[in-house]
């Protein structure tokens, strides 16, 4: 029987209590997981324990593939993924007991630290892929100065910096890549770990982040928030229709007006980079919530009850937050399917619930 029918006393307790009064009392939910979207899940976290004084909320920014991890071990109540998950991983956690739904989408981007350099760099596919290929290795080369002739680039080595851990962030990059070269997908691969052939690595968007600013000549590739609240440069990137258009949540929003329709199911799933439109950022992905639809990572019904009701508020009052934070909110459509996925959750008894 589903959780909320099972509960309905608790929820007419909760129901004139009044919006947010807390009926929750000394709750305390874990998550860990993705990089890409920490900046906001933690302000989502501060948001939803002001709302709701009873309960306490962690999340852990470890990269997609811990928290993946984590939710397969059921060491935690959610986990955040940039990559959606996959057949392996569906199979490992039990595909039947997965629900998983995107929370916000983002935009990853070439960031990079050029000295002298003040005007936003232009880049397409195959650039970055014959950079981080090792083909384009200084800051003058040909191809760099053809798509950017109104700047005065040095002489300067570039040094490609790329994540050391499992990563949806590398996933949604690689992936994007992968799709202007043959050659980069056979060479490097694509997904949340591959095979670099060149360059210094760095954990997290955070670890990235901080090897960009540190080393000049540094190109590295992360979530837009990053570059932003670090005041790193980042360059705009050629899209399908052939225009060179800088990330913010507008342009990450027009890549993902047209998959609401491909969203099916309690496992909810769509690619945004390389969507058509003129007004497209071409490497934007949404970024995933998951969960384990019995409950089992709960130890009783009323820390449930609370993971559903968090689970909402991040796809309804949430989304408030998102723009602000250079995250674009979900659209009607994805929003509405992710809350229908939601309505699947249900409670079985505390962490015995089985794989």
């Amino acid at each position: 029987m589903n959780f909320l029918a099972r509960n309905a006393a608790c929820l007419v307790t909760f129901a004139a209590c009044g919006p947010g009064l807390a009926v929750e009392s000394d709750i305390r939910l874990q998550g860990a997981g993705a990089t890409f979207p920490n900046p906001l899940y933690q302000r989502w976290v501060s948001e939803y324990e002001k709302a709701h004084p009873g309960v306490k909320i962690d999340y852990q920014s470890i990269g997609s593939g811990g928290g993946i991890k984590a939710i397969t071990e059921r060491t935690v109540h959610f986990a955040g993924s940039d990559a959606p998950l996959s057949k392996k991983e569906l199979e490992t956690i039990g595909k039947a007991n997965v629900v998983q739904i995107p929370s916000c989408a983002g935009a990853v981007v070439p960031a990079y630290n050029v000295p002298n350099v003040t005007k936003a760099l232009n880049f397409s596919g195959e650039l970055l892929c014959d950079i981080y290929l090792g083909k384009v290795t200084k800051w003058n080369d040909a191809k760099l100065k053809a798509l950017n002739p109104d700047v005065a680039l040095p002489d300067a080595a570039i040094t490609p910096v790329w994540r050391s851990d499992g990563s949806g962030t590398t996933y949604v990059f690689t992936n994007f890549l992968g799709s202007q070269s043959e050659s980069f997908k056979e060479t490097v691969g694509t997904g949340k770990q591959v095979q670099w052939k060149i360059g210094q690595g760095g954990k997290g968007n955070e670890g990235v982040a901080a090897a960009v600013q540190g080393t000049a000549g540094a190109i590295g590739y992360m979530e837009l928030n990053y570059a932003a609240a670090n005041h790193i440069a980042f360059g705009a990137v050629k899209n399908k229709a052939g225009k060179f258009v800088k990330a913010d949540p507008d342009s990450v929003s027009a890549a993902g007006e047209s998959v609401a329709g491909e969203l099916k199911g309690d496992i909810l799933a769509a690619n945004l980079w390389n969507q058509p439109g003129e007004a497209s950022y071409p490497i934007a992905s949404f970024t995933y919530l998951i969960f384990c639809k019995d409950l089992s990572t709960a130890k009783t019904a009323q820390e449930a009850q609370t993971l559903i009701l968090f689970a909402k508020w991040c796809i309804e009052e949430g989304q408030a937050y998102a723009k602000d934070m250079s995250y674009a909110p979900l659209s009607a459509g994805v929003k509405a399917k992710a809350l229908e996925a939601i309505k699947s959750l249900s409670y079985s008894g505390g962490k015995s619930g089985s794989k």
